[in-house]
C-alpha cells in the first residue's frame, strides 16, 4: 500500500503531524506486542521514534515514517541492507521481523520495530576511536560494494545541489535582497564542486551509510553500534569518512591518517575520493537547508529549528557557501597510503 492510496480519505501528512498515544501502541498490539503504557521520543525529526516499553520484555522503539518521503521499496531495501550487515556480524541495529515483515501499516501509517539499544556517541578525540570507526566503516563498505542499490537514490550534485538551489529560489526561502547573491555564489560553488568530482575521476560508487556521524553511532562499554539508516544511499565510500574530520586542515589530517589506518585494515581506500570531501560537504549544506525548508510546514521544525529562515540564517549561509566555494579550490587533504 502506498501513502497516496490510504483508507478512509486520511490525509497521511495531517495523520503523522498528529501523531498520538493510540496510533504508537495500537499498532505494537496488532503485531502481539504488549505496551506497558510507557513511551517517549527518541531525538528525529524526519521521522517520529518513540522508545516503548513491553510488558515482561525489553522496550522496542518504533519507527513511524514520514510519508512521502521513500516508497515501500525503498525502506524495504533499507532494511534488507541492515540485516544483511547483521548476518555479517557488523554491528547495526536491524528491524525486528513480525509476522514475516519489517515494514508495517496501520492506517495512514507505515512503521517497523527495532530492538532498543543503550549507549552514547563516542567522543572522537579519545584515543583510538577514528580508527575504530575507520574500521567499522571499512566493513561497512565490504558488503556494500557487493551489490548495488535499486530503490535508493545517489548523492550527486544534482539531487544534493542544484535541486536544493532550485527548490529555496523557487519556493521563497532566500530574501528577496540576497536572492541575486546566494544564486551567484551557488552557482559558482557548484561549478567548483563539479571540478571536484572531475578531478577525482571515476571513482566507484557503493551502497552506503549516507549519514555517518558520530551521534549514529552508539558506544555501548567497548562495543560500537551504528544505527540511524533512513539516509543510506549509494556514493562514493569516502562520503562514511569525512564526517569524522572536524577542525582546521590542520587539525583534520592527523584524524584523516588515523581514520583510513583502522579503514585499510578491511579495505583500500582510493586516494582519489579525497578530491571530494569539500565537494561533499558543501553539497551537505546546501541540502541541509533545503531539507529544513522542505519540511517548513511541519510544526515539529518550526519548534526544532527557531532560527531558521530569519535574515540572520540566511546571512550565515551564503557565508558558509562562500567560504566553501574557497576550500574547494585548496588542494586535497595529505594521506600516504
Amino acid at each position: 500500500m502506498s501513502t497516496s492510496e490510504l483508507p478512509d480519505g486520511l490525509d497521511p501528512v495531517r495523520a503523522f503531524q498528529a501523531l498520538g498515544p493510540d496510533d504508537i501502541l495500537g499498532p505494537l498490539e496488532s503485531l502481539g506486542f504488549v505496551p506497558d503504557g510507557r513511551f517517549y521520543p527518541l531525538s528525529s525529526y524526519e521521522n517520529r521514534v518513540y522508545r516503548v516499553g513491553i510488558e515482561d520484555g525489553a522496550p522496542v522503539v518504533a519507527k513511524f515514517y514520514r510519508p512521502a518521503r521513500w516508497s515501500d521499496e525503498a525502506i524495504l531495501e533499507e532494511h534488507a541492507f541492515t540485516l544483511e550487515l547483521a548476518e555479517r556480524a557488523i554491528p547495526v541495529v536491524p528491524p525486528l521481523v513480525r509476522e514475516g515483515r519489517t515494514l508495517h501499516h496501520s492506517g495512514p501509517f507505515r512503521f517497523a520495530v527495532f530492538p532498543s539499544r543503550g549507549g552514547r556517541a563516542p567522543e572522537l578525540d579519545q584515543p583510538g576511536v577514528r580508527r575504530r570507526l575507520g574500521r567499522l566503516v571499512a566493513r561497512l563498505h565490504v558488503e556494500g560494494e557487493r551489490r548495488p542499490f535499486r530503490h535508493r537514490p545517489a548523492i550527486d550534485i544534482e539531487s544534493y545541489g542544484y535541486a536544493s538551489r532550485r527548490y529555496l529560489l523557487e519556493e521563497g526561502f532566500i530574501p528577496a535582497e540576497l536572492a541575486a547573491t546566494y544564486e551567484g555564489v551557488t552557482a559558482h560553488l557548484l561549478e567548483n564542486v563539479a571540478a571536484c568530482f572531475e578531478r577525482a575521476g571515476a571513482v566507484r560508487t557503493l551502497r552506503l551509510h549516507g549519514d555517518f556521524h558520530a551521534a549514529n553511532v552508539l558506544a555501548d562499554g567497548d562495543e560500537l553500534f551504528i544505527v540511524d539508516f533512513d539516509d543510506v544511499r549509494s556514493g562514493p565510500a569516502v562520503q562514511d569518512l569525512w564526517m569524522l574530520l572536524a577542525g582546521s586542515r590542520e587539525e583534520q589530517v592527523p584524524q584523516l591518517a588515523e581514520v583510513l589506518a583502522g579503514y585499510e585494515e578491511f579495505r583500500r581506500f582510493d586516494a582519489r575520493e579525497l578530491h571530494l570531501v569539500e565537494a561533499l560537504r558543501s553539497l551537505r549544506i546546501m541540502h541541509y537547508a533545503a531539507w529544513i525548508a522542505r519540511r517548513w510546514a511541519d510544526p515539529a521544525f518550526k519548534t526544532a529549528f527557531p532560527w531558521f529562515n530569519t535574515a540572520r540564517y540566511w546571512d550565515e549561509h551564503i557565508l558558509a557557501l562562500r567560504e566553501q566555494a574557497a576550500l574547494t579550490q585548496e588542494p586535497p587533504l595529505p594521506w600516504r597510503g
